[in-house]
């Protein structure tokens, strides 16, 4: 039997599809239902590397999470991570397929169609629901032509639509309105229902709007869903994760951890489980005249690393975070970051850039990047090793025999370039001139590679490993060692691990939607049926 389909499209970008889908997601499956994510096209730069090296959205993964499932590159066969205001590294199934600019891109989507018919077929054959995703706008009448995500993608899987507005930013009902009204007569057609996403105060107060929003488009509204905090992975640089407290400590925080919001900042979801920790204060930064003297700056991940720390040299953030570091701040690089914080980072394929183009990096550990054509994708584990120093020398907590896992998404190499040092060797003087501090290897991958490097000092460190903090032991004493330097003391940390963190905010998310969908209507449109009730599944046959 085929599956069963249901779309959720939105009035506008971060109106709530990607919760919603993950949301429903987790309902089917709680109801029994062997049910899966499907994004024909994502454009994000939070990525996730599948269990076969395949990389797709971050928000498919996270969808697949609260599915109940492990996250596969046929739920989201295009991937679109944007390098600069017109072009995209464009991935399709999982692997890199080039650097196209914009316009080339929307004229080659036809030749995608395929693709996803065949990524869309797979799921068929293996669920009972499948839960498909819209991007921005249906609306978007520029790109009417070629559509393959929107009613594009709708009409290909023969799916009706559930409609989000977003009336937190006001002007919900124009958007609901106006969105519709710019579609076809048959794409209309298959919007089933209508969803007003992060509303706030009084439902008595909204319920004159939806009845005459109803009475104008002819379609029901299934639900208002209030704003509650909810703790998923976002998918893009939208979220308002980057934008709360940006800048600014939390108040009741023993310690001040800045992350750098570059310009093609990805996979920020690395620090999520660091705004969770009691006594760590986490903030994004985009202004040198913001960063302040934190006790620890991170320079997360970026899809453009040459770009970003050109940004970081012309916004006067790079000069800011040597001084900080001259004078006893502890800073930490992951993927492009850890690139940045070497001596060079050289292009020879031009992949970021012109062949052959060299860049000097910011010289906080003797090492250099070279940048390769083929991606590293992988899910890995480690372990650390050595006489790692992070964050504490001779009071730190030893992190020896430290296990980590995570995962790889990174085009090119960093190796030491000298000053090297063994187990237990120390920087010094030479002739009465202190010795640059050089760097060792603390993070060995199973593979035998190096997944990460100390300066010698322990104050700087970095890593290709996303991923690296949701392993709460390291996590755990190296916010311990930070704040034994500093003569804090934090909270103790609930012993709850992040699988069960996640398991609650996606049984959070389902009580939700459950609270304010009508769900049997939902699952009327979903089974195509309207006297549909409850959750109990429908026999093929006809009865209930």
């Amino acid at each position: 039997m085929a599956a069963k389909k249901i779309m959720v499209q939105g009035t506008m970008s971060n109106s709530g599809k990607s919760f919603l889908v993950a949301g429903l997601c987790r309902v089917f499956w709680q109801d029994g239902y062997r049910t899966a994510p499907f994004k024909s096209q994502n454009m994000a730069l939070n990525s996730f590397i599948t269990e076969d090296g395949l990389e797709i959205g971050r928000a498919q993964a996270m969808q697949a999470e609260a599915a109940g499932i492990c996250p596969a590159v046929e739920m989201n066969p295009i991937l679109l991570k944007p390098t600069s205001q017109m072009g995209s590294q464009v991935i399709v199934n999982g692997e890199v397929a080039g650097n196209w600019k914009a316009m080339d891109y929307y004229r080659r989507k036809p030749e995608f169609v395929p693709v996803i018919r065949r990524a869309f077929a797979r799921l068929e054959e293996q669920y009972e629901v499948i839960v498909l995703e819209g991007a921005g706008s249906p609306a978007e009448i520029n790109l009417r032509d070629n559509d393959i995500v929107n009613m594009g993608m709708a009409k290909l899987a023969d799916a009706p639509v559930l409609l989000v507005g977003d009336i937190d930013r006001g002007g919900v009902f124009a958007s609901l309105y106006g969105t519709v009204m710019l579609l076809e007569p048959e794409e209309r057609a298959r919007i089933k229902g209508l969803v007003i996403n992060k509303f706030r105060g009084d439902k008595k107060i909204l319920e004159p709007g939806l009845g005459m929003i109803e009475e104008k488009l002819g379609i029901p509204v299934v639900g208002v869903i209030p704003m509650e905090e909810i703790d998923l992975d976002d998918e893009d640089s939208l979220s308002g994760r980057l934008g709360r407290g940006s800048g600014r400590r939390r108040g009741d925080a023993q310690l001040d951890i800045a992350i750098i919001r570059l310009p093609h900042i990805s996979n920020f979801t690395d620090f999520n489980v660091l705004e969770r920790w009691p006594g760590a204060g986490v903030r994004y930064v985009e202004r040198a005249g913001r960063l302040g003297t934190p006790d620890l700056v991170i320079l997360p991940g970026t899809k453009n690393t040459m770009a970003d720390l050109a940004w970081l040299r012309e916004s006067g953030l790079e000069e800011a975070i040597l001084r900080l570091a001259e004078e006893g701040a502890f800073v930490i690089g992951i993927c492009g970051g850890y690139q940045m914080l070497g001596e060079w980072l050289r292009d020879p394929h031009g992949v970021e850039g012109r062949p052959g183009e060299c860049m000097r990096g910011m010289g906080l550990l003797q090492a250099e990047t070279v940048f390769a054509a083929e991606k590293v994708r992988t899910q890995i584990t480690g372990c650390l090793s050595g006489e790692s120093r992070m964050f504490g020398g001779a009071l730190a907590e030893p992190f020896l025999g430290c296990e980590v896992c995570g995962y790889e998404i990174h085009m090119g190499d960093t190796a030491e370039t000298g000053g090297i040092l063994g187990a237990g060797e120390d920087i010094g003087q030479e002739g009465g001139t202190a010795k640059k501090p050089g760097c060792r290897t603390v993070l060995c991958l199973a593979d035998g590679r190096c997944g990460g490097m100390e300066r010698a000092d322990g104050r700087v460190f970095g890593s290709y490993l996303h991923g690296l903090f949701d392993n709460e032991e390291l996590t755990g004493r190296l916010l311990q060692n930070l704040a034994r330097k500093k003569g804090a003391v934090l909270g103790q940390k609930k012993e709850e691990s992040v699988l069960s963190y996640k398991e609650r905010q996606y049984n959070k998310l389902a009580d939700l939607v459950r609270r304010s969908l009508d769900m049997e209507r939902i699952y009327g449109i979903l089974e195509e049926r309207v006297n549909h009730v409850g959750t109990d599944k429908v026999d093929p046959a006809g009865g209930d």
